[in-house]
């Protein structure tokens, strides 16, 4: 066996969601890479959330974000593409958020000051994450603790970040990397034509797309994720 070190690889995870969205992958890649997971609920914009998230990083590394995550990572190549060797872009979408979406954060925040996170979190957001092929009452109530652990501070300024999010589409015309994009095939929030641009967009872009999976692949079907995971890593 090599003792040479692993390389690093951070973790972005989504919306309201920590380290427990990549339990299955902090496992399954131990062997090929030194993980961390960042933190990105400590600023109410990208370009901060992104500084924090460089600020806590290796030097050098390869990033892999899903939903929310991604979109953190793609401002993280914005401003430092030279330090991410390879990218990997889960669920997410490359553009500025529609109008209509954006339209729908205040109701979201007002509720979540009244102390209606759980509640906005069960209907409006669990709700849509996995595949309906299947029940996922252990993986509703995982997603459920992750968002309630994290708080209703971390709610909003997570929205505000997402709702004044800039286009990357610019970016990653430029980032010219070993990349991967993946979905679940049933993904209700990033539909396949966001995916479909992100490979347009990247020029060493690998699609992947996960069956009986939903917006979290990373839990609902890990074995296939952890597989494409594990081929982009050691390319």
């Amino acid at each position: 066996m090599s003792n040479l070190p692993l390389a690093p690889l951070l973790l972005l995870p989504g919306m309201m969601c920590d380290a427990r969205m990549f339990a299955p992958q902090l496992h399954a890649l131990a062997n090929v890479a030194e993980c961390h997971v960042g933190h990105i609920g400590g600023a109410d914009n990208m370009y901060d959330i992104a500084k924090q998230v460089l600020a806590q990083a290796p030097e050098r590394f390869a990033l892999a974000g899903l939903s929310m995550g991604g979109i953190v990572a793609m401002e993280v190549v914005r401003q430092a593409p030279n330090r991410v060797t390879h990218l990997a872009l889960l669920d997410t979408n490359p553009r500025a958020e529609l109008d209509e979406v954006k339209e729908a954060r205040a109701p979201q925040i007002a509720a979540v000051k009244a102390g209606d996170l759980a509640l906005v979190l069960r209907e409006q957001m669990i709700s849509r994450y996995f595949s309906e092929q299947q029940p996922h009452r252990m993986l509703d109530q995982l997603c459920l603790d992750m968002g309630l652990d994290l708080g209703p501070d971390v709610f909003i300024r997570q929205s505000l970040a997402l709702k004044d999010r800039p286009d990357q589409q610019a970016t990653l015309k430029q980032f010219n990397k070993p990349t991967l994009v993946l979905m679940g095939e049933d993904d209700q929030l990033c539909p396949l034509d966001r995916h479909q641009r992100l490979c347009e967009l990247l020029p060493q872009s690998h699609f992947v797309t996960v069956t009986k999976a939903g917006h979290i692949p990373t839990l609902e079907q890990p074995a296939a994720t952890n597989a494409a995971l594990t081929q982009w890593l050691t390319q």
